[in-house]
């Protein structure tokens, strides 16, 4: 799927609402987005009230219900399965956490390929309940689903995998996955940091048990927020490990009533994961966000951005850059790497000729990152062909400045 002239052009008017592309390229949304203009007057707006003393906190519930169900309709799931989080590691590990391990479970996941936020959880929990971690090796940068679903036995209870990965940004396909797990009567749960927001995941037809994200890349929010999908029916079989005035329901009663502690009711679905008070600034900013993308449909972003990364790729491999994964492996990723090896260090940064580009784009005013060795570019929907060319252009300035220097 590709996007349409007409599409293109909305989304090149809504680069003026992210002043940070007045500044050059900016491509290093994996790490944390651009602000976008609606975001921040939502945060202002928060501010200002703030300062004056003149908080509704009853607004400030309907505004936490009203992103917890744009947020819902995002990713195709109900509001009673969403849970608010502090980031990805929290709503992992709350999962985690929550559920009834049995001895002699497992729990199914490629270490050499995740970010440690859907890793160190995990032993965490088999740290304290005596469960084993399997570790499938990771195959030229992918996740291979065929060797997970090989290793899935009868003590299985969790495949835990990233639906794009931080580096090299392969995206898995989730939906072959999560048919195999349902299949088997395995839980899936997936790291969606690298694609909510970017790419059009719904959690029904990819049969995604629980999915953690947090609010700082391509929910164009803030740091300090995060979502917690849960399958409601599985939700419902489910203990938090913290216990809340917002875990419980007490109807109409006022937030800081206690209600009969002797016998509470936990609330529905995912709900029962929500812990004390909110983030109410960073809620209302992500839930700005959340309308843009809805608004404009996360099929047509994801044409969008995934069209310019297959382009930009091209590009820098036409120029003889190590694109990781060559042209055959990167349908559908908001991600591009270059680099000729994957480090399994997550701050690696050995290919001397690499970060002699990486150095030579940033001076220039690229802004990029560094992953496991690899330059790593990300794109999203206020991202252009310009930012393209800019980059190209400096690529080809870079190899002749080198090839001068060799004679």
């Amino acid at each position: 799927m590709t996007a349409s002239p007409a599409t293109d052009q909305r989304f090149e008017r809504l680069r003026a609402e992210f002043p940070g592309t007045k500044d050059g390229p900016y491509l290093d949304v994996s790490a944390r987005c651009l602000l976008y203009s609606g975001a921040r007057k939502a945060i202002d707006d928060y501010l200002d009230h703030n300062g004056m003393g003149t908080i509704d906190k009853a607004a400030m519930f309907a505004a936490v219900e009203k992103t917890r169900g744009l947020y819902a309709k995002l990713i195709g799931a109900t509001a009673d399965e969403i849970a608010f989080t502090r980031n990805v590691t929290d709503a992992i590990a709350t999962i985690a956490a929550a559920l009834p391990w049995k001895a002699g479970e497992n729990v199914v996941l490629c270490e050499s390929i995740e970010h440690p936020a859907n890793i160190f959880p995990w032993h965490g929990v088999a740290k304290r309940t005596g469960i084993t971690i399997k570790s499938v090796s990771g195959k030229d940068g992918h996740i291979p689903v065929d060797a997970i679903v090989a290793a899935i036995d009868g003590g299985t209870r969790v495949v835990a995998v990233s639906s794009v990965s931080f580096a090299p940004g392969f995206r898995l396909p989730l939906a072959e996955l999560g048919a195999a797990c349902r299949e088997r009567g395995v839980l899936l749960v997936v790291d969606g940091a690298q694609s909510v927001g970017v790419l059009d995941i719904d959690v029904k037809a990819m049969k995604i048990d629980a999915l953690a994200t947090s609010s700082q890349k391509y929910l164009m929010g803030l740091y300090g927020l995060g979502f917690l999908y849960v399958r409601e029916d599985l939700a419902e079989t489910l203990d938090p490990v913290f216990l809340s005035r917002f875990s419980v329901d007490l109807g109409d009663q006022h937030e800081g009533s206690a209600g009969d502690t002797s016998s509470y009711e936990l609330c529905k679905g995912a709900r029962r994961f929500d812990v004390g008070n909110y983030n109410y600034p960073a809620t209302v900013a992500v839930g700005a966000s959340l309308q843009l993308l809805i608004d404009l449909g996360l099929k047509n972003v994801e044409a969008y951005v995934c069209g310019l990364t297959r382009e930009f790729a091209d590009r820098l491999l036409d120029l003889g850059l190590p694109v990781y994964g060559g042209r055959t492996n990167l349908a559908g990723s908001p991600i591009v790497t270059v680099g000729k090896m994957l480090s399994t260090d997550h701050d690696a940064k050995g290919d001397r000729e690499m970060m002699e580009l990486h150095d030579f784009l940033k001076a220039k005013g690229v802004r990029l990152g560094v992953r496991r060795g690899l330059l790593r570019f990300s794109f999203h929907l206020y991202n252009n062909r310009a930012d393209i060319d800019f980059v190209v252009d400096l690529v080809r300035q870079w190899q002749k400045t080198r090839a001068q220097a060799a004679d």
